[in-house]
């Protein structure tokens, strides 16, 4: 869809990245934490949890790793959070423990190269199965394929003309900010203030005809509300947001992994990358990890749902799809470091390498260690529509698992309630999304001690995330299959509630029909519960002692 208009530009922004930074009226900076009955507010009751339930109970400290686009480990609401690997010396340019991974102090970067550089943006997996095809199919005639070839080389037609027409729109999009942006940059020049207001700009000299057009854009702009200031980020953001579209996104005939160094064909390959957690945008990540573990005890900032954990990072998403092997990867570092439960707020259309996530998935549940998992930001049924990663494993087996019994699949709660308490934007599916869980204008960390408010499925994860965070630290006996039951079977949400469908323009639906359960997250019913259930999983005496506690880089690589 084209844009037509500078006030539909904003709207469509927002609809197409389901991601945004502020609301037409916000919640309390606190929303998540609070509770129905006692605050007017569907949070996760998280407040009334410590205070009614969790005071002055014991707990044992988890580790929580969160892989994503990078994590600010010097934030002050992180800082004191942070995983520290405890057999490695920071920055001495050695692999103290034998890992295979020098200096990974906060966690491991997969996504950078060994002389410091990191990959920052990246393509669409569509673009790079793309690319991957129209080089198998070069010159030839398509007449002389095979059934099975003509359907793959149908798919790659179809691919090319989605990917054309993505990359001149996003394009087209990109050039319309850019041409906004310099009228917005035109008016605070000529008014010589940051961020001018109705009657500064009603003063100017509309002689200038550069002046004169600036003058009417914003006119129109700020009698909708806001400012120049607001409204300046938003267009920076939109051509930002295009232009990576048109330049990364689509762009079949760019490479970038040769920053990585490492053989990407090769899929058991693990040992690459460098120690940079926070690479060159931490933005995503640092909010994600704000949203799970902040500090609770430093008085500042904001606070986190879990109080006694540790964030360990792992960068493995650019700006672009992340890559199926760096996946992999990084759910095995993390299971190899000791995390009881990983966050993960990323997932795209395609997938290159399927095999090797669920090789991972399989060995993260094989030692006991909960997933939890972003739903999209789409609007889609992921019951009928691709999204990847998922629970579900591609090669099943005769006596397999057909599916991670410990993976959790959140959906976008909104604080709005009634009507309007699923996202517009967030992914749904009665069968492939477990949960809904709080996701929009939601406050937390910004690398370099910042803070803000963001909309999507990344943020409900990592909320989800901090409540199974709290049940496996006060609970530790309790298994990670046995977590996401207590969290699935103490949801909450008014009985056959109905909402506005996700991706519709008012569009009614039961709420039972977006995801299994039916309903959001609740700590507090959750930690109730927990208390009552008797342990079934024995002690993994050795995650329990940590594998980097004498555990070579040859014992890493022969387990998985």
């Amino acid at each position: 869809m084209k844009i037509k208009n500078s006030l539909f530009i904003l709207l469509l922004l927002f609809s197409v990245t389901g991601y945004t930074q502020y609301s037409v009226s916000t919640p309390p900076e606190n929303w998540q934490h609070l509770d129905k009955m006692q605050d007017g507010i569907m949070g996760v009751s998280a407040d009334k949890m410590y205070s009614d339930l969790l005071n002055g109970k014991s707990s044992e400290t988890i580790i929580v790793a969160v892989i994503d686009g990078g994590v600010d480990p010097l934030h002050e609401d992180l800082k004191d959070v942070m995983w520290n690997n405890p057999n490695e010396i920071p920055n001495n340019g050695k692999d103290d423990d034998g890992n295979g991974y020098i200096d990974d102090y906060y966690g491991w970067n997969f996504i950078g190269g060994k002389n410091g550089e990191n990959v920052h943006h990246d393509q669409l997996e569509v673009t790079r199965l793309y690319k991957v095809y129209r080089e198998k199919f070069k010159n030839v005639d398509p007449s002389s394929l095979s059934k099975k070839d003509k359907k793959l080389y149908d798919k790659y037609l179809e691919m090319g003309q989605t990917i054309e027409e993505q990359r001149s729109e996003a394009g087209e999009n990109a050039a319309f900010y850019g041409n906004l942006l310099e009228v917005v940059n035109v008016l605070i020049e000529a008014t010589g203030k940051d961020d001018p207001t109705m009657e500064d700009v009603q003063k100017l000299d509309t002689d200038d005809e550069a002046v004169g057009r600036a003058v009417q854009v914003a006119m129109s702009m700020l009698s909708e509300g806001g400012s120049v200031k607001e409204i300046k980020k938003e267009l920076e953001f939109g051509l930002k947001y295009f232009s990576g579209h048109a330049e990364f996104y689509y762009n079949p005939d760019i490479e970038v992994r040769g920053i990585v160094g490492d053989d990407y064909s090769n899929s058991k390959e693990k040992y690459y990358g460098n120690n940079n957690v926070k690479g060159p945008d931490a933005s995503h990540g640092t909010h994600v990890a704000g949203l799970i573990a902040a500090s609770r005890k430093n008085g500042v900032g904001m606070d986190g749902i879990a109080d006694n954990v540790k964030i360990m990072a792992i960068r493995c998403v650019p700006d672009g799809d992340e890559r199926d092997k760096d996946v992999a990867n990084s759910i095995i570092y993390a299971v190899d470091n000791g995390a009881s439960i990983i966050n993960m707020s990323f997932g795209k259309g395609q997938s290159w390498d399927k095999k090797a996530v669920d090789k991972a998935v399989k060995y993260a549940m094989k030692n006991d260690v909960l997933l939890v998992h972003a739903a999209g930001n789409d609007g889609k049924n992921t019951d009928s529509e691709s999204n990847f990663p998922n629970d579900k494993f591609k090669k099943k087996g005769l006596f397999g698992p057909k599916n991670a019994k410990n993976w959790l699949e959140i959906g976008a709660l909104s604080w709005k309630g009634g009507k309007e308490s699923a996202a517009s934007f967030s992914n749904y599916g009665k069968d492939n999304v477990d949960l809904f869980s709080p996701g929009v204008d939601v406050y937390s960390t910004k690398p370099d001690n910042q803070y803000e408010r963001e909309n999507g499925t990344s943020m409900a994860s990592p909320v989800a995330a901090g409540v199974a965070a709290v049940i496996r630290s006060y609970y530790p006996e309790l298994s990670a299959v046995q977590v996401k039951e207590i969290l699935m079977e103490t949801t909450t949400m008014t009985k056959s509630a109905s909402v506005v469908k996700p991706g519709t323009k008012g569009e009614m639906i039961s709420f039972s029909e977006l995801c299994v359960t039916g309903g959001a997250i609740n700590a507090y019913e959750a930690v109730k519960k927990a208390e009552n259930v008797k342990p079934k999983k024995k002690k993994n005496k050795w995650r329990k002692s940590g594998v980097k506690a004498g555990k070579s880089a040859k014992a890493n690589k022969d387990r998985v």
